[in-house]
């Protein structure tokens, strides 16, 4: 493995408030505690020197420590428990890497990171090397030894306490922790890194017996949380894969959903586009949630009804809108900004950025995903929640017309972009069925005029009739592929010939063997230096688009050839390079539910086709003989 891993050779692990990437080659490079949003114990993903690590892998003695090893990754069926295997002619072993999900309803101090290790066949020598580097590696720790077998690493605030059971001895290296030891088949050994606030007690010395228990607890936990997916499709892992990593991504005790694991991950190999997206995005979480849903949790939609509540309730006085973009996981809509210049970057790319200052950004499309997601399934939550909503829409029903800065936060200036006008007329086209499927008060005539207005003026002022297609703001003629989700929002139907024109020409200018790019760069500037990989969101969301609009050997041949971009775990980040290499925060629950909504809509659409099929289609060459559109007038899906 060099100095910086590719981005996809990770998986993670965590306990719902928390989360570490772990290396293929046994590495955990990436872990902040004690929350997603905390200042880093481990980072050497982003700088290789000065980040910090923890290695536990098989030593052998050829020049690389490999001696014709072969290592391999894997996840335990249906759980977020990560095994690392190392073969080699002498011996097979393994290190599974977790975190006990708490469940806790209130914020913990303590995290506990659980390493394993085991030999199955033969003998194999291990390494182990533990170099913490607190708060982003800006702090110096202290190291003391309790005995063999246990330290503490003393950091600002924070400790970590590194124990193993017998076997494991430990040598200091300056302030750093280095073993080696040596395993035969049927035997294992663990070391416990124990994240806690400064000057708490030791935690108990662990036994193989007790992390074998809680090895059990993890894995009863996560296949326990499974049994309330309702999906039963063609691609039932991958699913249920992507399902866990949303909910992996999910802080427990407030319900809220971060948008990915790490910071300042690069969209292009030492360009500067490198965010921090440990954050709960509005928009990002109320996909997430909606997702969930579909498949049938919704546990996760009541918590995050509640902390959407609050953050409503919570508002500013001096704050002009209802809601920021992004909060913190406890709701505070602080972030600020910062440049970590003492750190190298990921492959040099720079710079390093923690806290994200799109936080203060206009994003008017954030009301229509939080409405599509709280009023979905016949529940509308508590009393008090629709007065929130209802505040909400009424604040909207005087601002919607106005420019801002989109989806994709460009730092270009605000537009009248034509997906936050869409996402505005789902607020209102959601509020008005609740309103009047529940019998709730609401200035209903007022949201319906500011529906059918912000209807008119998208059909009338984002459709461009030279390029034949629904464009990215009133004022170009730039493509944008946030608007794949005009037909499942039911703005459009599937079949409209303005939609599938609109389909046609994203098809030639956005698409790459599949791939989707979100938008053209060059020809609408978004105050950035540099390029982009394509969007997993958006290639899935093309997918999902294919499949509605009766494309199904073209949706069906997509979505096969998105799933070979995943990692060897299943795991996807952001986006997608040049040369088929994952780049971008990892993982990004973005691409994990759009790969859930795609996997949903492709299943339904085959299983229709296969039950009524239609012949004829005059649409993509690769579906000819599949179906026909509706030759109908567009305007909406009924129950969409």
């Amino acid at each position: 493995m060099t100095r910086y891993p590719p981005i996809a050779e990770h998986g993670m692990v965590g306990d719902l408030q928390t989360a570490a990437l772990v290396s293929s080659d046994g590495t955990v490079d990436w872990w902040c505690s004690p929350r997603f949003d905390s200042p880093s114990v481990f980072a050497s993903l982003l700088d290789g020197e000065r980040g910090g690590h923890c290695r536990l892998a098989a030593d052998l003695p050829g020049s690389d420590g490999s001696d014709g090893m072969t290592v391999r990754q894997l996840y335990l069926s249906d759980t977020a428990i990560l095994v690392t295997r190392f073969m080699a002619p002498g011996g097979v072993g393994e290190v599974a890497d977790f975190m006990v999900p708490s469940g806790a309803s209130a914020p913990t101090g303590t995290h506990r990171l659980l390493r394993v290790a085991r030999v199955v066949r033969g003998s194999l020598p291990f390494a182990l090397s533990c170099q913490p580097r607190f708060d982003y590696g800006r702090a110096t720790h202290t190291l003391t030894r309790t005995d063999e077998h246990a330290v503490v690493f003393r950091g600002p605030g924070t400790d970590l306490h590194l124990q193993s059971t017998p076997g494991v001895v430990f040598r200091e290296d300056g302030s750093d922790i280095s073993a080696r030891f040596t395993l035969s088949a049927g035997q294992a050994a663990a070391v416990v890194l124990t994240s806690t606030p400064g000057g708490a007690p030791v935690p108990a010395r662990p036994t193989l017996e007790g992390v074998a228990d809680d090895l059990e607890t993890c894995r009863a936990y996560w296949l326990s949380w499974l049994r309330s997916c309702t999906y039963r499709g063609r691609w039932q892992d991958i699913v249920n894969r992507s399902a866990i990593i949303l909910k992996l991504l999910t802080y427990a005790p407030t319900g809220a959903p971060i948008a990915a694991a790490t910071m300042g991950l690069p969209e292009q190999i030492g360009g500067e586009r490198n965010w921090d997206y440990r954050y709960t995005w509005v928009r990002d979480a109320s996909l997430s949630v909606r997702a969930l849903i579909d498949l049938g949790f919704h546990e996760e939609a009541h918590a995050f009804r509640r902390w959407l509540r609050e953050r409503i309730r919570a508002r500013d006085a001096s704050s002009a809108d209802p809601l920021q973009i992004m909060y913190r996981v406890d709701g505070d809509p602080h972030l600020t900004e910062e440049t970590l210049d003492h750190l190298e970057g990921y492959r040099g790319s720079r710079p390093v950025r923690a806290g994200n200052a799109a936080a203060d950004q206009l994003q008017l499309d954030i009301y229509g995903e939080a409405c599509d997601a709280l009023i979905v399934g016949g529940d509308i939550g508590a009393i008090r929640g629709w007065k929130a909503l209802s505040d909400v829409l009424d604040w909207l029903a005087g601002h919607w017309d106005q420019p801002d800065e989109g989806i994709w936060e460009t730092r270009g200036g605000r537009q009248d972009f034509t997906y936050s006008r869409l996402m505005t007329w789902v607020a209102f086209d959601r509020g008005v069925r609740a309103a009047t499927a529940f019998s709730r008060p609401a200035d209903i005539t007022r949201w319906t005029e500011a529906r059918d207005t912000v209807f008119r003026q998208i059909v009338e002022r984002g459709w461009h009739d030279k390029r034949q297609a629904f464009v990215q703001h009133y004022e170009t003629d730039v493509l944008d592929a946030s608007l794949l989700l005009m037909p499942r929002v039911g703005f459009v139907s599937p079949h409209d010939p303005d939609w599938l024109s609109t389909l046609d020409a994203m098809d030639e200018e956005l698409v790459s063997d599949s791939l989707v790019y979100r938008y053209d760069p060059a020809a609408s500037p978004d105050g950035l230096r540099g390029s982009e990989g394509t969007f997993n969101l958006c290639s899935f969301f093309y997918v999902e688009a294919l499949a509605r609009s009766g494309r199904l050997n073209q949706a069906r041949h997509a979505f096969d050839k998105m799933l070979t971009y995943a990692n060897h775990v299943g795991l996807f980040a952001e986006e997608i390079g040049p040369s088929g290499e994952q780049l971008g925060n990892f993982p990004q629950a973005f691409t994990h539910l759009a790969l859930v909504t795609a996997a949903m809509a492709l299943d339904e659409e085959l299983a229709k086709a296969q039950t009524s099929p239609r012949p004829g289609h005059h649409g993509h060459p690769a579906t000819r003989g599949l179906t026909v559109p509706d030759e109908d007038m567009g305007g909406g899906r009924a129950g969409a």
